[in-house]
């Protein structure tokens, strides 16, 4: 099953309300508040690459109060 890693960088304050909206996201199968250069890691799984590739541009890209993003396709094997 394709899957993804997604580093998130947010505006300050917002962690409760963003892991929240992240959570409610179909395909984020995991996503954890961190500490250091980014805010989150979330892990985005679904049944192909196309699948991942739209939940992330579509849906957690386009979450308020997101300020930046690094998305990290895992390779199987």
């Amino acid at each position: 099953m394709p899957k993804a890693y997604v580093l998130i960088n947010t505006e300050p304050d917002v962690e409760e309300e963003f892991l929240e909206e992240l959570r409610k996201i179909k395909g984020v199968v995991e996503a954890t508040s961190v500490y250091g250069i980014y805010d989150f890691i979330v892990k985005v799984e679904a049944s192909s690459l196309e699948e991942v590739k739209e939940i992330i541009t579509s849906k957690i890209r386009k979450l308020k109060d997101l300020r930046s993003s690094v998305t990290l396709i895992a390779a199987e094997g």
